[in-house]
């Protein structure tokens, strides 16, 4: 995946919580050539994985093929999303290609009333053929001058974010009379990094009130300039760059958000990068005196002029490095919704988990702020391990709770996700509830993982 040369191996820390990974049956068919990315689907048991020039999609009851989108792009398909919030039985992909375009597919099951297949499948049956039916090429989004690295929807559906190799990444806005009217436009060309955009990520829907002058949608983008960007539209329409984080020394991979914050904080950002070091980026929020909660920091600003306003920007800081597990490029991470877990993998072969959890040392608990944290993270003052007394609060700190070498053998681990079980080996009454993880690699295999 990478023409890095390897780095000087570093020694892992040892895990200080036993979590182990247990292989379980590996989807079928083998697609017998590198696969790129599985993305779960946001409520159905089905999984998209991108190879050579097509996606497979898997049905996560039966571990084997659902469907496949072929014939859409004349070079490889390198990312692919989900669109959210459509009824069960109608499905909308979109696909990022090395041929610089995006594809809008679509597929609908007429069987049943509507539901049909996808129904069964809810229920863990067996699904019905669904060979007859096909994916749809709907619309194709051109612009880009070079490979589309990655594609992704706005939680509402209403905006898609490309980006690419050309330094680029594109805005689109669906601008459909319906649901199924597809019409998109590009609304914002973003040019300010200084290479190849690896990455895009919008932040979930949850916990973002106080945002100020600001709009709803927050989009962060990850370079092979060492840096992430933040970007939001502001309350003229511009879409602009309101952080620039900086610390990585190497390509950042990818990002990812916080999915399901466990306060009212805004959500965190989770980076990687071939530095081997996976960060954790935190929002310097104000508090709110009159309630006491946490508030944008540039929130609340309509007594100051809008020439004062535009000048404005958010502070980001680097609260977390988590430990080291990898001794190569780190190519993936994922954050658990359910029990806040990371996984990693990379060019290393290895899976990691990681667990983000309180600590309290000879009775004394607290929080270390996001200041100090980013001055130990720069090595201008000496790691305090994640203990102050500026704060009546329990800290958190990163541990590092399993390394699965070789987890595909001797190949690189392009992705890695967690998803939600359907299939047989679960106990009835935790399918669509317990957590398993999904790798994919250069050996073709999408191989699920049992957490235990």
């Amino acid at each position: 995946m990478s023409s890095h040369d390897p780095p000087t191996p570093v020694t892992p820390v040892t895990p200080v919580t036993p979590v182990k990974l247990v292989p379980l049956p590996p989807f079928k068919p083998d697609l017998y050539e590198r696969a790129w990315q599985s993305v779960p689907h946001p409520t159905l048991p089905l999984l998209a994985t991108t190879h050579q020039k097509s996606v497979t999609v898997f049905s996560l009851s039966t571990l084997s093929a659902h469907s496949s989108l072929t014939n859409g792009h004349e070079r490889s398909v390198r990312s692919t999303t989900w669109k959210p919030n459509l009824p069960p039985h109608k499905l909308c992909l979109i696909t990022g290609s090395f041929d610089s375009s995006a594809g809008l597919w679509r597929w609908e099951d007429e069987g049943q009333g509507g539901s049909g297949s996808l129904e069964v499948e809810m229920t863990g049956g067996v699904e019905a053929a669904s060979e007859d039916k096909d994916w749809e090429l709907i619309v194709v989004l051109e612009g880009h001058e070079s490979e589309v690295k990655s594609v992704a929807f706005s939680p509402s559906g209403q905006y898609v974010a490309t980006c690419s190799r050309d330094k680029a990444v594109w805005i689109w806005e669906d601008v459909g009379a319906s649901e199924t009217d597809d019409e998109w436009e590009t609304i914002a060309v973003l040019n300010e990094h200084d290479g190849d955009v690896k990455a895009v990520a919008w932040c979930p829907d949850t916990n973002r009130s106080g945002r100020g002058r600001y709009s709803n949608d927050v989009l962060a983008s990850a370079s092979y300039d060492d840096t992430v960007r933040i970007w939001r539209e502001d309350d003229e329409g511009e879409w602009v760059c309101v952080a620039v984080l900086e610390g990585h020394k190497g390509t950042v991979w990818g990002v990812q958000w916080e999915p399901n914050p466990k306060t009212d904080r805004f959500p965190r950002l989770l980076t990687w990068s071939a530095d081997r070091t996976i960060r954790v980026w935190t929002l310097k929020e104000e508090e709110d005196e009159a309630e006491g909660a946490p508030r944008h920091a540039f929130g609340g600003l309509g007594v100051i002029p809008n020439t004062m306003r535009r000048s404005l920007k958010e502070e980001w800081n680097c609260t977390a490095i988590l430990p080291t597990a990898h001794t190569r490029d780190i190519y993936s991470a994922t954050w658990s919704p359910e029990t806040g877990r990371v996984a990693s993998s990379g060019s290393d072969g290895v899976i990691a988990i990681y667990g983000e959890e309180a600590s309290d040392v000879d009775g004394a608990v607290g929080v270390v702020t996001e200041d100090e944290a980013a001055a130990e993270l720069d090595g201008d003052v000496l790691m305090s391990n994640g203990h102050s007394q500026s704060k009546p609060e329990a800290s958190k700190q990163w541990k590092l709770l399993s390394t699965t070498p070789n987890a595909h053998g001797p190949y690189e681990i392009n992705h890695v996700t967690w998803c939600k079980r359907y299939d047989a080996g679960c106990p009835p009454e935790k399918r669509g509830v317990e957590e398993m993880l999904v790798s994919t690699g250069d050996d073709g295999i999408v191989r699920p993982w049992q957490i235990s």
